[in-house]
């Protein structure tokens, strides 16, 4: 299962105890999956979608809700033997027009008031009501990329007006939603994890979002690591190469003028260096009489790689 089916099961088994809230959901089930069909006494009213999680969950929404009983049909794609799209149909006029004053859809007198918003501003007044719409936006036309591989979080709209209102809807949160067009629909998109996470906390899906805070401590962590590890290599790197310049400048030295040549401290450090030629610079310090620190090495074999350049300079000089 991908971890945004994993999001949609958890959203799809918590139920709010408010009708206010479950009016809410189901108006955002509707106005992304739902379409009115027939007309009068032999209107229908269906949400079409191919995730069961959504199935079920708008089934319990009304049947607590409005106390109607929806009929679920699934249907067999015929060019793929794998999906499923599932089919839930409210009948009688009477309760179509119960749930479509509730959702704004009709007023009292039965009249369409239904505009091209994604939801009337009335039933998403309360912030408890946005997280449900929220959470029935992304469950009807939501989904969530591994979190493993990158972090999007996206709902596809079918117009701009509803982009719109949905994107300011999560601002309401203090997200920072965008809108995109992508081929012929919407897209209203979050890319940060923090925000993602967030995002998850306001629709309540509380087990993911500790799935996705693991998945992102283990990614940190093994990013820290990485660097860590990049960053010791390169010092060792540095290091190495140091250490063969010195032994190639001492060697020089030995073979042009001898260190005899040198001052008592230079010849000292000099031959440590030639007898241990793989010792950091504390080390080498520690085996002199007396010990000196990594700063003095430092500063002893810089000036023996200076004098190995004099040397070099005087020689291609009587050349």
């Amino acid at each position: 299962m991908s971890f945004s089916s994993q999001v949609k099961e958890e959203l799809s088994r918590q139920i709010h105890k408010g009708r206010h809230c479950q009016i809410a959901e189901i108006a955002a089930v509707l106005s992304f999956a739902g379409k009115l069909e027939g007309a009068g006494e032999e209107s229908i009213l269906r949400v079409y979608t191919e995730n069961i999680s959504l199935a079920r969950k708008y089934f319990i929404l009304m049947k607590q809700t409005f106390q109607v009983t929806c009929r679920i049909a699934v249907r067999q794609n015929i060019y793929l033997h794998k999906s499923r799209a599932f089919v839930i149909s409210l009948y009688g006029a009477d309760n179509i027009r119960r749930v479509l004053q509730a959702v704004r859809w009709r007023n009292e007198k039965n009249e369409g008031i239904r505009t091209r918003a994604l939801v009337n501003g009335l039933l998403v007044q309360n912030s408890c009501c946005r997280r449900a719409f929220l959470r029935g936006a992304f469950l009807s036309a939501g989904s969530m990329s591994d979190p493993e591989k990158s972090y999007h979080f996206e709902v596809v709209c079918t117009g701009e007006e509803k982009a719109r209102q949905l994107m300011e809807m999560m601002n309401s949160f203090g997200m920072d939603a965008k809108v995109v067009m992508r081929k012929k629909n919407h897209v209203v998109y979050l890319k940060e994890g923090a925000q993602i996470v967030d995002m998850l906390n306001i629709m309540e899906a509380h087990v993911s979002l500790l799935n996705l805070e693991n998945v992102r401590i283990m990614k940190e962590m093994r990013n820290s690591v990485n660097r860590q590890v990049n960053c010791e290599t390169a010092n060792i790197n540095k290091t190495v190469s140091a250490a063969v310049k010195q032994l190639e400048d001492i060697n020089y030295i030995k073979n042009t003028k001898g260190l005899e040549s040198l001052p008592e401290n230079l010849r000292e450090i000099a031959l440590v260096r030639l007898e241990y030629p793989q010792a950091p610079l504390k080390e080498l310090g520690a085996y002199l009489e007396p010990a000196v620190g990594k700063s003095g090495v430092n500063h002893r074999l810089r000036r023996l790689c200076e004098i190995a350049e004099e040397i070099r300079q005087t020689n291609c000089e009587d050349m």
